[in-house]
């Protein structure tokens, strides 16, 4: 039997379904269409995403496609330095296309042995006490313990359990695409800056290969936003807004998007759960919606194999929709706040002149700054240290040793710095490392294999009784 089905070959499902492969799961991906897409959603990773590729030593292939920026302006498009003091020392923005993005996960995915099977579409699934089955839809079922549907925003799998997903409906459509434009790139520049002097939800951006990302307010909702625009939609979108159509032309891809929030009710139905977009959608403001996906499958992946192989202590994998449910919240919260700044109106353009101002305040724009890039969250895991619950930047410890190399196994990690504390009966799942950073104002720390504080102290009585809570019961 298989041990988890994937269905999705999206950036979540693709970097859960490595996370699965790191503890040895027979993992299969389950994905209809049977091409990557050429469409470009999201053009960045940021500082949480950049660390959790550097915690799974993938972050040399991104840096190489990639292109770093300065982690300002990011709330609501309201230009601001880079606040100085962020928690990482990633602070920058990963510019990077979604396309390679998918391809270098799929790469990974594919390397460390995970069965990614294109042009097979999900359309049925039942389970049971032991199992889930899925329906493919040329007639085949496949069998496995579990099945996590990271089928997006119109998720199949989210529909087959039934279960909710409420939330505000879109208020702002939206056509992009990438094409190109007859007009000089000098005209194309001034026009475009000077609509966006009212109409900020509009933009057209020069890409590799003398194409342009467009980016222009659609009058009314589209009857399906399945169908994609044509070219002629543009034009006349264009004219309407900036007077002109650039001479728009040869589209490599067109869509259609609105700027609903929505949120499932339920992570977790039995043996079936949801993850990504198929769990939580929202406006592109602030550029978090990938970066979210990949903090879900980072999540759910350890939690998920120790259910499979046995050890999870109860509960351990309902946390993930404790945990990750507030997360996406408020991210939801923060994205519609974003999309009001960016609104036309009197009203709208007051509060956007006084929240700049307020970004002049150091600790508000690291604080906003903090929360657009997650490396601010912090699981509630009780009261206690500052720490618990945070997740580590990454430090150097002794002997030249960085923090995030160390987290590669996808184990736990005791940072001991007392050398006095031990793990006996659990060193099968937690890695033993007697030292620790100065910086980090702890004896020792216990890291669970999502990099997220779970225990500080130096009391190995202490550590003794809290190890069970995320790992299981000691080993005979």
């Amino acid at each position: 039997m298989i041990d988890v089905i994937v269905a999705g070959a999206g950036p979540t499902g693709l970097l859960l379904a490595a996370e699965l492969r790191l503890r040895d799961l027979h993992v299969v991906v389950l994905e209809k269409e049977a091409e990557r897409t050429p469409q470009v959603r999201s053009l960045g990773l940021h500082a949480r995403s950049i660390e959790l590729m550097d915690q799974r030593g993938l972050l040399d292939r991104f840096l190489a496609h990639g292109r770093r920026y300065p982690l300002g302006g990011y709330f609501a498009g309201i230009p601001k330095p880079q606040p100085a003091g962020l928690d990482t020392a990633h602070g920058y923005v990963l510019g990077i296309p979604q396309t390679t993005t998918d391809r270098l996960l799929e790469e990974h995915a594919a390397e460390v042995g995970a069965d990614i099977r294109r042009g097979r579409e999900l359309v049925g699934l039942s389970q049971d006490g032991d199992g889930v089955t899925a329906e493919l839809a040329d007639g085949s079922h496949l069998r496995s313990r579990y099945l996590v549907g990271c089928d997006g925003g119109r998720s199949t799998v989210r529909r087959l359990l039934g279960v909710g997903f409420p939330g505000e409906p879109a208020r702002n459509d939206m056509l992009l695409g990438e094409m190109e434009l007859a007009e000089a790139p000098e005209t194309v520049a001034a026009v475009v800056k000077e609509v966006r002097r009212t109409h900020l939800l509009f933009g057209a951006g020069p890409m590799e290969g003398g194409t342009y990302r467009v980016l222009v307010p659609a009058a009314g909702v589209a009857g399906d936003r399945t169908v994609p625009p044509t070219v002629e939609e543009f034009r006349e979108r264009l004219r309407a807004f900036a007077g002109t159509d650039f001479g728009a032309h040869s589209p490599r891809w067109l869509s259609r998007f609105g700027d609903a929030t929505r949120q499932a009710e339920r992570y977790r139905v039995g043996r079936v759960l949801l993850a990504g977009d198929a769990a939580h959608i929202h406006p592109p403001t602030g550029g978090q919606g990938l970066n979210l996906g990949l903090q879900d499958a980072f999540n759910l992946g350890w939690k998920l194999a120790a259910e499979v192989s046995g050890w999870a202590p109860e509960g351990l994998l309902d946390s993930y929709h404790a945990e990750l449910h507030p997360v996406a919240a408020d991210v939801l919260v923060n994205t519609r706040a974003q999309m009001l700044l960016l609104s036309t109106d009197s009203g709208a353009r007051a509060l956007r002149h006084l929240m700049s101002e307020l970004l002049d305040f150091e600790e508000v724009n690291r604080y906003l700054t903090e929360k657009v890039t997650a490396i601010s969250v912090r699981y509630d895991l009780g009261e206690g240290h500052p720490l618990l619950g945070r997740r580590l930047r990454d430090v150097e410890l002794k002997h030249g040793r960085r923090l995030y190399e160390l987290l590669r196994t996808g184990r736990g990690l005791l940072l001991d710095g007392t050398g006095r504390l031990s793990v006996a009966g659990w060193a099968d799942r937690i890695d033993h490392v007697p030292a620790t950073a100065a910086e980090l104002d702890a004896p020792a720390v216990l890291l669970r294999p999502d990099g997220h504080v779970s225990w500080v102290g130096e009391d190995q009585a202490d550590l003794a009784a809290h190890l069970p809570t995320w790992f299981g019961a000691a080993a005979n």
